[in-house]
């Protein structure tokens, strides 16, 4: 396994010499060659034209796909770059087949913009929804999984493989196998895992599996994609079409596109999709393993620290656990504690989860909001001291 250049990384992202930042699975710092791509674009169309400087760059705009698939081990054809990662999970949602009495399973740690779809479509198609029980470690319990597969009426399992208010790492693998075994789509929501640690969708077994640029993956906001095997995608119409996902042969008749791209639309950010392909090439000559056993390493040092300060009680379950670390303060709310930190003279990020956005999660552990520190590789065990020093410097109420 290659080496960090933890100097480098850190030299590729100017900010960290103005502010501590461990917000990155709500926004990661962009690195510079992101930027860079960025900006080289913009100018060019400044110069060019929007639709000219596109096709001066339409390799470029290729290897965006085949990054992408190396990244997840996939084909280029079962990609899809989407506008966000929220429009590819319900562009691969709403495209299912889904009919009435059909079972989704999901987790407790599902993400609340995903859990209104499903009960949008139980009152609209009649499915059922199901909620997978946890196992003694506060992740999805297998045993459980493999009983409610029992049920021929499944026809879907969905979940993340990391919620947005921390949790464990999903045993994904295995519930991937569980579901192949019993002919049941699964549909992985990984925009906390593409970017943070290896996910092979070969090994996972998902079918469909979507995620973010900005987040661990350092590229900029408003992309996504999705990745949708090709088997299931030939038999899947997407939820809408345009002239870029379908063609029109005759004022009676239309075709659907063969590969993914079935699931985007024709107009798109042409600087931030090459950005975002950018930040993918930037993670692989990193290494997604080692930068995961790096963020392993800065968020294990994060919650041992968080022991020592008076108050703050740690909040992470799981066998295995993220760079997303978070806890609670026994005389602070979560936004205190948030405006304390950004305020300090060297500013630190770190955002608020509430049970907004993980509703059964947090009802089960009876938690209104946490908060959340989230580790990257180009993060530092100085950066998490200065956070614990000014975690003790909180004024007492």
């Amino acid at each position: 396994m290659r080496l960090l250049d933890i100097a480098q990384l850190r030299a590729d992202t100017p900010a960290v010499a103005q502010l501590i930042h461990f917000n990155n699975a709500g926004a990661a710092l962009m690195p510079a060659p992101v930027i860079d791509t960025m900006t080289r674009h913009i100018q060019l169309e400044a110069r060019l034209g929007g639709y000219e400087a596109a096709a001066q760059q339409s390799q470029a705009i290729e290897n965006v796909y085949v990054a992408l698939a190396r990244l997840i081990n996939a084909r280029a054809d079962e990609i899809a770059v989407i506008e966000n990662a929220t429009r590819a999970w319900d562009m691969a949602f709403y495209s299912l087949p889904l009919r009435p009495g059909d079972v989704v399973l999901t987790s407790t740690t599902e993400y609340a913009g995903n859990y209104i779809p499903y009960l949008q479509l139980k009152q609209q198609r009649g499915i059922e929804v199901r909620v997978i029980p946890n196992d003694e470690h506060g992740q999805v319990s297998l045993t459980a999984l493999e009983d409610l597969l029992d049920d021929e009426r499944v026809a879907l399992i969905s979940l993340p493989v990391i919620a947005t208010n921390g949790g464990p790492v999903q045993p994904i693998e295995q519930i991937g196998a569980l579901a192949r075994a019993a002919g049941v789509l699964f549909l992985l929501d990984a925009c906390q895992g593409v970017g943070h640690l290896p996910i092979d969708v070969q090994k996972v077994g998902c079918h469909m599996l979507t995620a973010t640029s900005r987040k661990y993956l350092r590229g900029p906001r408003g992309m996504g994609f999705l990745y949708v095997e090709r088997s299931l995608c030939e038999n899947l119409e997407p939820a809408f079409l345009d002239l870029h996902a379908a063609s029109l042969l005759s004022a009676d008749h239309f075709t659907v596109r063969a590969d993914a791209r079935r699931f985007e639309n024709w107009e798109c950010n042409v600087a931030a999709k090459l950005g975002f392909g950018a930040a993918v090439h930037y993670a692989l000559a990193q290494g997604i393993e080692p930068m995961w056993q790096r963020i392993q390493q800065l968020a294990d040092y994060l919650r041992q620290r968080l022991l020592e300060v008076p108050g703050v009680t740690p909040q992470d379950l799981g066998v295995q656990k993220s760079g997303i670390v978070t806890f609670t303060h026994r005389h602070h709310s979560a936004s205190q504690v948030q405006q304390w930190l950004a305020g300090q003279e060297k500013r630190i990020n770190v955002s608020t989860s509430t049970l907004r956005s993980t509703l059964l999660d947090m009802q089960q552990r009876d938690l209104l909001e946490v908060s959340r520190a989230s580790l990257h590789a180009y993060n530092s065990e100085a950066e998490i001291d200065t956070m614990i020093a000014a975690l003790r410097g909180l004024p007492n109420l």
